[in-house]
């Protein structure tokens, strides 16, 4: 029998030292040479252990999708706006000229025009979101909270509140653009003909009042996903706790805001920051209610940043552009990951 300490002899038992060597498994050494991912895979007996190897098998065309839909567009978007790239070289991008951090400096310079419409368009989409977030969540929380009891018809009601959510996207928008219609859209025929609140038909797709018509829009879209989510969450809370906190003699609103709010909190901090993201780089609404070139007033930063690219055929300027949205976003989320981990902290 080997001394603790002496060198393991081939096939036979692993000692201390041959088991922190590698020396002595499976009378070759295997465990002890070979990479790191090699050593991973293997088993106790320095064989190929699929156990081990399944895991990475099944995430290995998740990285791989991964890797060909964002990572590697992300990094051409961010080449991208390091050069002058415009129509001129858009045949041949190895001829743009390297312009360094010049796309940026245009974008951040609010002295020119080109600054001073990326400033417009951020405070636009910035306003946006809020709205849209804020009213979208209030609505869904409370659609929630009414349909939260046992109540005749919440199951038809819960069904047709989630059929915005269900439609496809543009087939939606479309059918909100001829409701929006100025000459024969449904709105304005219930405004002037119907109600007679107005006599001259509105515009609602051009000038001032695009902004609100892609707002409603928006939370058209976006308040079945609020309603679902916290539909889910309230769903979550057992009654013995409403039932314990009744007999305690809580009311319906000490219930609402202590128990129900309290306990959805980590579901609606998601939730709000799920839908800060998607709204803040909402694109398809604008665009198929307004085509190419929104007005004014609805002029979103991701519809901006499509016009300098694909209008203006700038696409380093519209890549610098991305680049900022995407660091303004990731800025937003890092500041939320530590709220939430101090709320999580305090609690």
């Amino acid at each position: 029998m080997p001394s603790a300490g002496a060198p393991a002899t081939p096939g036979g038992p692993r000692t201390d030292a041959g088991r922190r060597s590698g020396v002595g498994n499976g009378g070759d050494g295997r465990r002890g040479s070979g990479s790191w991912v090699a050593r991973r895979l293997r088993g106790p007996d320095g064989r190929w252990s699929w156990a081990r190897i399944t895991p990475y098998l099944l995430i290995l065309p998740a990285i791989l999708l991964e890797l060909l839909i964002h990572v590697v567009p992300m990094g051409v978007g961010i080449w991208m706006s390091f050069i002058r790239l415009t129509q001129f070289f858009i045949t041949n991008w190895g001829a743009a000229p390297f312009a360094g951090f010049g796309n940026y400096a245009v974008a951040l310079d609010f002295d020119n025009p080109l600054g001073r419409q990326l400033l417009q368009s951020f405070g636009i989409t910035l306003v946006f979101t809020i709205l849209v977030v804020g009213i979208s969540f209030v609505f869904g929380m409370s659609a929630s909270l009414v349909l939260q009891k046992y109540m005749r018809g919440r199951g038809a009601l819960r069904t047709l509140f989630l059929v915005p959510y269900a439609l496809p996207a543009y087939a939606g928008i479309i059918t909100w653009k001829f409701i929006l219609q100025r000459d024969n859209g449904l709105l304005n025929e219930f405004l002037v003909n119907t109600l007679g609140v107005v006599d001259n038909p509105p515009f609602w797709l051009i000038g001032g009042n695009a902004f609100l018509s892609v707002v409603i829009v928006s939370i058209w879209q976006q308040w079945p996903f609020a309603f679902l989510m916290t539909m889910a969450g309230m769903q979550a809370i057992p009654d013995d706790v409403y039932q314990a906190a009744s007999i305690d003699g809580a009311g319906i609103w000490q219930q609402t805001r202590y128990i129900t709010l309290g306990m959805m909190r980590p579901v609606n901090s998601v939730l709000l920051l799920l839908l800060f993201l998607w709204t803040f780089r909402e694109f398809n609404t604008p665009f198929v209610l307004f085509g190419d070139v929104p007005p004014d007033s609805a002029n979103l930063l991701t519809v901006h940043i499509y016009t300098n690219s694909f209008i203006q055929w700038n696409f380093g300027l519209g890549s610098a552009m991305s680049v900022l949205l995407m660091l303004f976003l990731v800025v937003v989320a890092g500041v939320w990951a530590l709220w939430n981990r101090k709320v999580r902290r305090d609690a």
